[in-house]
């Protein structure tokens, strides 16, 4: 059975467009219109991805992002305008897993439509078989069940972020570029969109409950990116 992706579009001659291609690439396409009609849809046929914009009419796409993210952990691929990148940022931060600009080649939002169900399919291929669990102090990656531990504590990742954290974790110590981040979780990077990382990164750091200021686990190289701290971070404070 194909996934079926959810395209949320007030142009119709723009959903037509993505449908074709999808369609054509295999994809089963659910419509819809407006905010309103989005989230109906979402709750009755559950799609595997969702294609959004982020300007809709009477509900805003980031107030449908936002409530998707309440219900579920569906991957979100945001259509935006070139000069939103406030909202495209605000987007990122509540978990969309990528996001397009406009104008944008149909090939390139399949490519990233594929990339996405490739991370979030229940069989990662790219992950590697003899590393199905990762452990770096008290943090504990299995890599197999999708699951993420802190000292004993389940963590609520997205997708993105838990690709993102094993890419890291796989290589303790090692600085990774931006764009050889974007590259480890889509599998191919796209040169304009590795400042999403940014924005994945801070999620990230959220959600290992670590202070941007003086963070314990993700470590910021400057001038190059990021890495995972090799050790269990020391507790100074007790």
């Amino acid at each position: 059975m194909s996934h079926r992706i959810l395209v949320v579009d007030d142009e119709m001659r723009m959903v037509h467009l993505v449908r074709t291609y999808l369609e054509g690439a295999g994809y089963g396409v659910l419509v819809a219109y407006d905010g309103a009609e989005a989230m109906h849809i979402f709750r009755s046929e559950q799609p595997d991805l969702v294609v959004l914009d982020l300007m809709l009419p009477e509900i805003n796409g980031l107030d449908v992002a936002r409530e998707m993210r309440r219900n579920g952990d569906v991957p979100i691929i945001m259509l935006t305008a070139r000069a939103d990148e406030t909202d495209r940022l605000v987007g990122l931060e509540l978990g969309a897993d990528d996001y397009v600009v406009k104008p944008f080649s149909p090939r390139e939002l399949v490519a990233r439509v594929r990339a996405v169900l490739r991370r979030t399919s229940p069989v990662d291929a790219r992950s590697t078989p003899a590393v199905e669990i990762i452990t770096v102090g008290d943090l504990r990656l299995d890599l197999g069940k999708r699951r993420v531990t802190l000292g004993g504590r389940p963590l609520e990742l997205t997708t993105v972020q838990l690709d993102l954290l094993a890419v890291l974790a796989r290589q303790p110590g090692r600085v990774f570029t931006r764009m050889q981040l974007l590259d480890g979780v889509q599998g191919e990077a796209y040169a304009g969109y590795e400042r999403t990382i940014d924005a994945h990164i801070k999620n990230l750091r959220k959600a290992l409950g670590d202070n941007p200021r003086q963070p314990r686990y993700i470590l910021t190289v400057r001038g190059v990116g990021y890495k995972l701290a090799e050790t269990e971070p020391d507790d100074a404070g007790g």
